[in-house]
């Protein structure tokens, strides 16, 4: 059963922007709280966090450029990406929580063009 369904990946030009979203299934409790990326042969990777308060978390790699957002109801999360570069293609995941239990996206792909 599909707990986090992200959207808005696709292919930019440096410089460019685009947003993510990732909403929690309506039947689901999972509470959708950060973005991790993974680039092409590398770790997947901590991007950003955002508390159920609205406390925020970032990468060092992406601070000042992106900005991670949620709904009142806690089950959907954002992250606005601006001046994108090269090095932040990657999949992007969202993560989730609902107790002690982790969940994933399935994640999209976003693709900087030099």
């Amino acid at each position: 059963q599909v707990q986090l369904v992200e959207s808005g990946g696709g292919l930019v030009q440096t410089g460019g922007s685009l947003r993510l979203s990732c909403a929690s299934s309506s039947i689901s409790r999972v509470i959708p709280t950060a973005w991790y990326r993974q680039a092409l042969g590398k770790q997947r990777e901590f991007v950003a966090r955002i508390s159920p308060g609205g406390s925020t978390d970032y990468a060092d790699s992406v601070k000042g450029r992106f900005i991670i957002s949620k709904d009142k109801a806690n089950k959907k999360v954002f992250l606005q990406m601006n001046s994108l570069k090269p090095e932040d293609t990657a999949v992007y995941y969202c993560y989730g929580v609902v107790s002690t239990n982790g969940y994933w996206g399935q994640g999209t792909q976003v693709t900087v063009s030099s």
